[in-house]
C-alpha cells in the first residue's frame, strides 16, 4: 500500500477512536516518542519517560502503543487491555498515550516517522529506544531512515551499557553521537544525531512481569 493511501485509510479510522490518532502537537514543540507493545506497562516506562522529559527538555512524551512487534513470534495482549493498563500507569500531564500506529496499519517505526513528519512538519520529534534495541536496530525495516528522520536518544537499560558501542548502528553513526551533557540540544541538532541517556536503572521488564503471571 502506498504511503498516501495508507494515510487516507488511517484518517478514517482515527475519526472513530481518539486513541487511534496522534495527540495534539504544535510547531516548534519537542516531543519524545517511546514506542513499544507495553505488554504490560511498568514503572520502568514511567521512570524513563520522566527522565527524558527533563533531560531532553521535551514539551511532551508520547507512548506509542504498537499493534505488535514484527520481530517477535508471540503477539501481545489485546490493544484495549494494554491501553487501559497504560492509562492506569501514567500520572504525568505531559505523557500522552496513543495507538495511532494501529490505524496506520503498519508496525514499522520508519513508517510511523514518515507519517509524523508529514502530519507535523514543524514539530521536533525525538525517538527513544533502549540500548538493547540499539544493538538490534539494524534488523528493523529501513532502519537507517530512522536516524535520518529524527534524533535518537538511547536509554541505558540493565546489562546493556557496555554493549552499546559495539552495535552496528552505533558504529555507523559514531561521528554523529553527542556527548550526554549535550542531551538538551539533541532535538535541534542537524540529522543524523543521537546520544546515550543514562537514567536510574529499573530492573523491571514487561517480559519478567508476564512470566511471573504465568507461573
Amino acid at each position: 500500500m502506498s504511503e498516501d493511501r495508507r494515510e487516507v485509510k488511517a484518517g478514517r479510522t482515527m475519526l472513530q477512536n481518539p486513541y487511534m490518532k496522534p495527540p495534539l502537537a504544535f510547531p516548534g514543540q519537542r516531543i519524545g516518542l517511546l514506542g513499544g507493545s507495553f505488554d504490560p506497562p511498568h514503572q520502568g516506562h514511567v521512570n524513563i519517560s520522566r527522565e527524558a522529559l527533563k533531560r531532553l527538555q521535551l514539551d511532551q512524551l508520547w507512548w506509542l502503543v504498537s499493534p505488535g512487534n514484527p520481530l517477535k513470534e508471540q503477539g501481545p495482549w489485546p490493544l484495549e487491555r494494554r491501553l487501559a493498563q497504560c492509562r492506569e500507569r501514567v500520572d504525568h500531564p505531559r505523557i500522552k498515550i496513543t495507538a495511532f500506529e494501529t490505524a496506520l496499519g503498519s508496525p514499522f517505526t520508519a513508517t510511523t516517522l514518515h507519517y509524523l513528519s508529514r502530519r507535523f512538519p514543524a514539530t521536533r520529534f525525538v525517538w527513544l529506544m533502549g540500548a538493547d534495541n540499539m544493538a538490534s536496530v539494524h534488523l528493523w525495516r529501513n532502519w537507517r531512515q530512522i536516524f535520518h528522520k529524527v534524533p535518537v536518544a538511547v536509554i541505558d537499560r540493565p546489562g546493556e551499557h557496555y554493549a552499546l558501542g559495539s552495535s552496528l548502528a552505533a558504529q555507523l553513526f559514531a561521528k554523529n553521537r553527542l556527548r550526554e551533557r549535550a542531551a538538551p540540544l539533541l532535538a535541534q541538532r542537524p540529522l543524523p544525531a543521537w546520544c546515550r541517556l543514562g537514567v536510574p536503572l529499573n530492573f523491571e521488564s514487561s517480559t519478567g512481569i508476564r512470566n511471573r503471571h504465568r507461573a
